[in-house]
C-alpha cells in the first residue's frame, strides 16, 4: 500500500549549487524575484514587514503567512504554491502527502520518530532498493548517507509542505506506536480460522479488546475515516493479517495492514462498544455506536460481522449527521423533478416506492423526505430492518425475525400507532406489499422500497408478488428510481473532446432539451487523490401515476406499455437525467453510463 511517487523531472539540474544549509526567508524572497514569481517591490513589502517580526516558524509558513501577491494573476501565494516553486527551483519532486497511500508500518522502520522529528523528515514509501523522504528543507542532506547506510537503500528526496511533515510525523509514528504495543500486550496469536484450528493451544496470551494501544488504534480508526469522508470501514481477516479498507465515493481504498492479534483485538473492542457479543464470533451480529467527528458532530455507524474462512470480519457504515437536513438540490434533484416530487409526498394518503439497487442512496431520499414533512402536527412512524440512522422527529421500530417480528407484523402494529405517515424499510413480499396497501386505502401516506432497475419495472414487480391491479391503481402515487454517481472535482476537471459532446447530443437530442452542452472529464489533483472525482450525487427518474397510466396498469401492463406512458407524462429515464448532469459539467459520460440502464 505505499503511495507510487514516480522519479522526479530535475528542473534545475545546478540546484545543489544555490545554496546550503537551512533555508532563510530572505533568500527565499529574493529568489521569487529572480524568478519573477513576485515583484521587486512586493519583495521589498515583504522583507520590511517579516523583519519587524522575530518568529521562530519554517520560513515557507512564515512567507505564506505574510500574503505575497503573484504577478501573474495577482492571487495571494499560499503556502502550497510557494513550497511547489521551491521544488522546482531546488530540482526536486513536489509531494502533497496522501495518507491513504502511505504504508506506515514501513514508514515507522525506516527510522526512529525522534531522528524524524529532529531533521524535519518523513519517509512516505520504502521499495526493496530505494526510500523515498519527504523533507521541507532541500538543502540539508546530511543526514542522508545514514539513513542509506542503516537502511541498505537509496534515498530519493521529495519536497512536501512543513505542516504536513509535522502533521503526519506525529501520526504515523503515534499508529505504529500503537500498534507495537497492541501487540508486545498481547503477543500475535489471533483467533481460530479454518486453517489455524490446530495452532490454538500453543498459545493462551490474547489481545486485551481494553487495552490502551487497542483503545488507540480504533480512535485513531474512526477520526482518520471522518477525515478521509469514508462512508463505510472494512476490518478484513485474511490469512495472514488484517487488512483495513475505507469505502470513498463509492470505491474502497486500501489503508492499512494489521497483524491479526491486533485485528482481532479491535474487532472485539468495537464489538464491545456496540454492545454486541463479543464471545460469540459463530454467527453474524448487528450493532450501532453513536460517536462525535472531529468538528464535535454526533455521527452514528452501523456495525456488521460475518464470519469469514480467517476470522470475524466486520464492516462499519457511517451515517453522515448532515443527511437528513439536505434539500432536494443537495441530493441531486433537477428542477424538473423536484417540483413533482414535492406535490406528490404532500399529498394525504396512498404509497410512494423508491426504487434502485443497495447503495444507490435510497434511505437517504427517504430520511431528507421524511424529515421535512415530520412537523409536530405529524406522527411519522418507520417500520425498518435495520434502523439506519436515529432520528428524534420519527417514531422508529426494528423488525426482529427471532421474536416472529417482520415488517408484516410491524406495519400492523403500527396501523393501532395513529400514524399520519408510515415508512417501510422494504417491501420483501405478499404480506408486506398487502399491509402497504391497506395501510394507503385507510388513509395513510405510505413510504417504502423496492430493488428493481428502474420506476415502471416497480409497478410490475408489486403485480408480480400478487397485488391486483385495481389496488394499485386506487394506492399507488409515484415511484422514484434514482442511483449514484461520482462528481467531477471542480479543482481539475477540463473540458472534454468532442467525441464525449457528441455522445451527449446524441442521448439528449430525442427528448428536445435545449441548452449548453459542456462535458468535462477527470484530470487528477491532491484534492481528489488524483481519481479526478470528489463527493457523489444523485440521478433521478420520478413517475408519477396519472389516469392514463391507470389505465395501461389495467389493460397493457408490460414493462414497454408502462415505461412508454410514463415518458409521454413527463418522466425523465435515469440515463436522461446523468445525461443533463454531464451537461452542466459534473459528472462524465462514463460514470453514468455505466451507473444507468439503457434507454428503450
Amino acid at each position: 500500500m505505499s503511495a507510487v511517487i514516480p522519479p522526479p523531472s530535475p528542473v534545475n539540474p545546478q540546484a545543489h549549487k544555490l545554496h546550503s544549509g537551512p533555508l532563510d526567508w530572505r533568500k527565499l524572497v529574493e529568489w521569487l524575484s529572480e524568478d519573477g514569481v513576485i515583484s521587486r517591490a512586493e519583495a521589498q513589502r515583504t522583507i520590511t514587514r517579516c523583519a519587524q517580526v522575530h518568529s521562530a516558524q519554517h520560513p515557507l509558513i512564515r512567507l505564506a503567512s505574510v500574503g505575497m501577491t503573484r504577478v501573474a494573476d495577482g492571487k495571494p501565494l499560499d503556502i502550497e504554491s510557494i513550497a511547489q516553486w521551491l521544488a522546482g527551483r531546488a530540482g526536486l519532486q513536489y509531494l502533497r502527502i496522501d495518507p491513504l497511500k502511505v504504508d506506515v508500518g514501513k514508514v515507522a522502520d525506516s527510522m526512529s520518530a525522534v531522528y524524524a522529528e529532529r531533521h524535519k523528515v518523513l519517509p512516505v514509501q520504502v521499495t526493496p532498493h530505494e526510500v523515498v523522504i519527504a523533507t521541507s528543507e532541500p538543502f540539508i542532506n546530511d543526514w542522508v548517507s545514514e539513513i542509506e547506510r542503516q537502511s541498505k537503500r537509496s534515498v530519493r528526496l521529495v519536497l512536501a509542505n512543513p505542516q504536513e511533515i509535522a502533521k503526519f510525523t506525529a501520526e504515523f509514528f503515534a499508529l505504529a506506536k500503537s500498534v507495537k504495543a497492541a501487540l508486545k500486550a498481547g503477543g500475535a496469536n489471533g483467533s481460530a480460522s479454518f486453517e489455524q484450528l490446530v495452532e490454538l493451544n500453543k498459545s493462551t496470551k490474547q489481545l486485551d479488546a481494553n487495552d490502551q494501544g487497542v483503545v488507540q488504534l480504533v480512535d485513531w480508526l474512526w477520526q482518520y475515516a471522518f477525515d478521509q469522508r469514508a462512508s463505510d470501514i472494512h476490518l478484513e481477516p485474511r490469512r495472514e493479517q488484517g487488512v483495513i479498507r475505507f469505502r470513498i465515493d463509492g470505491v474502497l481504498h486500501p489503508v492499512y495492514q494489521l497483524p491479526m492479534g491486533v485485528h482481532n483485538a479491535m474487532t472485539a473492542r468495537i464489538k464491545l462498544l456496540g454492545r454486541m457479543d463479543v464471545v460469540e464470533k459463530r454467527r453474524p451480529q448487528d450493532g450501532r455506536i453513536k460517536t462525535r467527528n472531529p468538528r464535535g458532530d454526533e455521527v452514528e455507524m452501523r456495525l456488521s460481522t460475518l464470519p469469514t474462512a480467517f476470522g470475524e470480519k466486520m464492516v462499519m457504515r457511517i451515517f453522515d449527521p448532515d443527511t437528513t437536513v439536505k434539500d432536494l438540490d443537495a441530493l441531486g434533484f433537477a428542477q424538473h423533478d423536484a417540483e413533482r416530487w414535492e406535490q406528490l409526498v404532500k399529498r394525504p394518503h396512498g404509497i410512494v416506492l423508491v426504487t434502485g439497487p443497495t447503495g444507490s442512496g435510497k434511505t437517504t431520499t427517504l430520511y431528507s423526505t421524511l424529515k421535512r414533512l415530520a412537523t409536530e402536527a405529524v406522527n411519522v412512524s418507520t417500520i425498518e430492518d435495520p434502523i439506519e440512522m436515529i432520528e428524534p422527529a420519527f417514531n422508529q421500530t426494528q423488525v426482529q425475525p427471532q421474536l416472529d417480528f417482520g415488517f408484516p407484523e410491524g406495519l400492523r402494529a403500527l396501523m393501532r400507532q395513529d400514524p399520519d405517515i408510515i415508512m417501510v424499510g422494504e417491501i420483501r413480499d405478499l404480506q408486506t406489499a398487502e399491509m402497504a396497501v391497506q395501510a394507503a386505502l385507510t388513509g395513510h401516506l405510505v413510504f417504502s422500497t423496492l430493488h428493481t432497475n428502474d420506476a415502471p419495472s416497480a409497478v410490475s414487480r408489486m403485480m408480480e408478488l400478487g397485488i391486483p391491479s385495481y389496488l394499485l391503481n386506487a394506492t399507488l402515487l409515484g415511484v422514484l428510481a434514482q442511483r449514484l454517481v461520482r462528481t467531477l472535482c471542480s479543482q481539475c476537471r477540463e473540458p472534454d473532446a468532442s467525441a464525449a459532446r457528441d455522445t451527449l447530443v446524441e442521448l439528449v437530442k430525442p427528448w428536445q432539451i435545449s441548452g449548453g452542452y459542456r462535458p468535462y472529464k477527470p484530470v487528477g489533483c491532491v484534492d481528489c487523490r488524483m481519481t479526478g472525482f470528489r463527493g457523489r450525487m444523485g440521478l433521478y427518474e420520478l413517475l408519477t401515476v396519472s389516469e392514463g397510466f391507470k389505465e395501461k396498469v389495467s389493460k397493457e401492463p408490460s414493462i414497454d406499455a408502462l415505461r412508454h406512458q410514463a415518458v409521454k407524462e413527463g418522466m425523465r429515464p435515469l440515463r436522461l437525467a446523468g445525461a443533463l448532469k454531464v451537461a452542466e459539467g459534473l459528472t462524465t459520460i462514463e460514470e453514468i453510463l455505466a451507473a444507468t440502464p439503457p434507454l428503450a
